[in-house]
């Protein structure tokens, strides 16, 4: 059997039934249900509340989980992206979109939940690229070629509900746990798909595999598809990226103006490696994506740095410039402030220190441009008046001095604004420079320390959504299947070389061999160190296994005092979480005396739910409402049956089902019964003295006779009209108290609006 062969591992939907999803109906019906029922600004805790929730979410997501629809959630999020892009542009009503889009991802993250039950369609809802044209009529596609300019280029571009959360930055959808458990099983491997490249520079779609939970047993032992699993390739990554740190480091160090060291040479090589893979990166997922993940800023700033390094060596080089080929070092040199901090932040990227550098940065970098722009006046007006100024025992001040000197006094060298105001102009330069000191130390530092202070509070706050964020980031950007990426630099510049030239004369099928030829024999250690690790040494394999084993023999056999020292304890391990574990292993009886749950509940457990929810209204049932009509009873004082002394104890009977209240009371002493009321179901259920026979067939008769008693009630129409009637009412006292409650600021009321005394689920 070819290992590669979908049909050997299909578990998830078939190609041809994910293709024949239609997606495009659901866009514009989305939009139009959201829009109708938002109608004003709220926020994300007004949106869940439970009111909100009944009457608006809970009958939407109803509607459209009917539907079966596995792309409905992709759709949420792509009607959540055109809200947002109208916040941008209608400013009027930003807050409004913003809540519309807010309500967007609610419903993604309900309708999610309705696929929790099948794992791997879940997997399939969250992975699986749609096509956001797919069901559309013909006139609707050629409408949307003519709005995109005619051009077919952009009408092929499907994406997946991950990739679309991630575009949308919604971080709530991103950071549930039902999503989470898709991420980590697609980062750790467990989880494995293809990806059809269709913007890949070399894409490799002959033999695209379906979603599978992976088996070693099953796999084949060099399987080439276990270089795409992020988790091996943050590893491998980590590796690539200490290599190009070390080949810099060495080229700075042999520095040779007239010629090319070795050292030079191998780090141009491995910085051309990294350029191809960042452009791959890029081009697969898209530029919003890519720029998403904080670090591929800095990365792509590096490559700057080393296009502009390889340009001025080239020209030094070639023309025998000695001052191009220093200054191209030189700005080779600057790319360390890059690549030394981005290795160490490998190992703590998403610590919440970091991630609040990194948005502190960001936001920094953008306060700075702003200030620039406003200053950049100020700056004109100086330059202006210096060519105007009597000379002095100085150089001329020229647009890049001028320049310097404020960015001195913006920083806090406060003295030169003084020192050189009147070398301007002796009435205008002191006025300009005091004005230009007092906006920039102290109000416009003060602003920016003030937004760098509530980033940081909103960062840490919110640090576990953050780092969920970038963690899916990551994880996406990790499945990737342009085939480039299975190739560690430099051998991609190789394989990019070989491969995309043959793939304008090879056929599909003779590319894919050749390509998973060349990738077995560049990265055969690799391979064998992965295989070797998932057979042997990971989670649940046996000689781990084996080793815990030993380690546990090993603890047991140590003396106590040994073992209690600090040292020991926390090399090994503490006994009290494994005696509570063994505690919880071990099966044992009810030796309480206290009575079985199937004489307490008669076989049906309470649980804590709101009878008045429209889902358990419908499977409600005579016992149901025997229970919720019980609720309210004062509680009344039970013999409870004899213990072994043979001596009564008082119970109280709200501890008990009420199933059991309803019987007659029966006291026990010394084995004469005392019987209470004589209702019908104590007549069934009180001991008669008679034989054991005549019992069980006197109890199976009253049984028998209860049972078409309550399917004759249960068939009457005025008790089903009643229950109906019953729910309408509900349901329109819920409307009536939400219209008050958000009409209550257009009625000028300060008053709280009546709350129900009911339990809502």
């Amino acid at each position: 059997m070819d290992p590669e062969d979908p049909a050997s591992t299909l578990l998830a939907p078939s190609a041809q039934d994910l293709a024949s999803v239609k997606v495009f109906p659901l866009i514009p019906s989305l939009k139009k249900d959201v829009m109708k029922t938002i109608d004003s600004a709220l926020g994300w805790n007004q949106l869940t509340a439970t009111d909100i929730n009944f009457s608006i979410v809970r009958p939407l997501v109803n509607k459209y989980a009917s539907l079966n629809n596995m792309a409905v959630v992709y759709a949420c999020l792509v009607v959540r992206s055109y809200f947002l892009a109208q916040a941008e542009v209608n400013l009027a009503h930003s807050a409004l979109m913003m809540s519309r889009g807010m309500m967007c991802e609610i419903l993604a993250m309900k309708l999610l939940n309705r696929f929790a039950s099948n794992y791997i369609q879940l997997v399939a809802v969250l992975t699986t690229t749609w096509n956001p044209l797919a069901g559309a009529p013909d006139g609707v596609v050629e409408d949307v070629k003519k709005a995109m300019g005619g051009d077919d280029d952009g009408m092929d571009s499907p994406q997946s509900a991950l990739e679309m959360a991630i575009s949308t930055k919604a971080k709530e959808f991103l950071s549930a746990p039902i999503s989470q458990k898709v991420v980590n099983d697609i980062y750790s491997g467990r989880v494995v798909f293809t990806l059809a490249g269709t913007r890949s520079v070399l894409a490799d779609n002959y033999k695209p595999r379906a979603i599978e939970i992976y088996d070693t047993r099953k796999a084949p032992f060099l399987n080439h598809y276990r270089l795409r699993v992020p988790r091996y390739g943050a590893i491998l990554e980590f590796l690539n990226f200490a290599l190009l740190l070390l080949t810099f480091v060495l080229a700075l160090s042999n520095q040779d103006m007239t010629t090319m060291t070795p050292w030079e040479m191998a780090f141009i090589v491995m910085a051309s490696a990294f350029a191809l893979e960042e452009y791959t990166a890029a081009t697969e997922h898209g530029w919003i994506i890519y720029i998403a993940n904080v670090w591929n800023v800095f990365d792509f700033s590096f490559i700057v740095i080393f296009f502009v390094y390889l340009g001025l060596r080239t020209k030094g080089l070639s023309d025998d410039d000695l001052e191009a080929s220093t200054m191209a070092f030189d700005i080779l040199a600057c790319g360390a402030c890059i690549l030394f901090p981005r290795l160490a932040f490998f190992a703590i990227s998403n610590n919440v220190v970091v991630l609040s550098l990194r948005a502190m940065i960001s936001q920094f970098v953008f306060f700075i441009g702003i200030a620039a722009v406003c200053f950049s006046g100020l700056l004109f007006t100086l330059w202006t008046l210096a060519k105007d100024a009597p000379p002095v025992d100085r150089q001329p001040w020229t647009f890049g001095s001028i320049a310097w000197l404020m960015v001195q006094i913006w920083f806090g060298n406060t003295y030169l604004s003084f020192a050189q105001a009147s070398s301007f102009h002796p009435l205008f330069g002191p006025i300009l420079m005091t004005g230009f000191a007092a906006l920039s130390n102290t109000l416009l530092l003060t602003i920016l320390i003030s937004i760098l202070s509530n980033t940081v509070a909103h960062i840490d706050a919110n640090a576990t959504q953050e780092y969920l964020f970038q963690f899916a980031i990551t994880t996406i950007e990790g499945v990737k299947s342009d085939a480039l990426f299975s190739y560690q630099p430099p051998f991609n510049i190789l394989a990019f070389l070989i491969l995309k030239p043959a793939s304008w004369i090879l056929s599909p099928r003779a590319l894919h061999t050749m390509n998973v030829f060349m990738i077995k024999v560049t990265s055969f250690p690799t391979l064998l160190i992965i295989a070797i690790y998932e057979r042997h040494l990971a989670e649940g394999q046996g000689l781990r296994e084996t080793g815990k084993g030993a380690a546990q023999t090993l603890r047991n056999s140590l003396p106590r005092h040994i073992k209690l020292m600090p040292l020991v304890e926390a090399l090994v391990g503490s006994s009290t979480s494994d005696l509570y574990e063994a505690i919880f292993d071990v099966e044992v009886e009810n030796d309480l005396g206290l009575w079985d749950d199937e004489d307490l509940y008669g076989g049906d457990y309470p649980t804590l739910r709101s009878l008045r929810s429209r889902d358990n209204l419908r499977s409600e049932t005579p016992r149901s409402r025997r229970m919720e009509a019980s609720v309210s009873r004062p509680r009344t004082p039970r013999m409870e049956p004899p213990s072994n002394s043979g001596s009564p104890r008082l119970l109280v009977n709200s501890a008990l089902p009420p199933t059991l209240d309803m019987l007659a009371p029966v006291s026990v002493f010394d084995g004469t019964a005392t019987q209470g009321p004589k209702s019908p179901l104590a007549k069934l259920f009180t001991r008669m003295p008679s034989s054991d026979s005549q019992v069980i067939a006197h109890a199976e008769a009253s049984v028998k006779r209860v049972e078409a008693l309550f399917e004759d009630i249960r068939d009457l129409p005025v008790h089903k009209l009643k229950e109906e009637m019953k729910e309408l009412q509900d349901r329109q006292a819920r409307i009536e108290n939400l219209l008050l409650m958000l009409t209550r600021g257009m009625r000028n009321e300060t008053g709280t609006a009546p709350h129900r005394h009911d339990t809502r689920s």
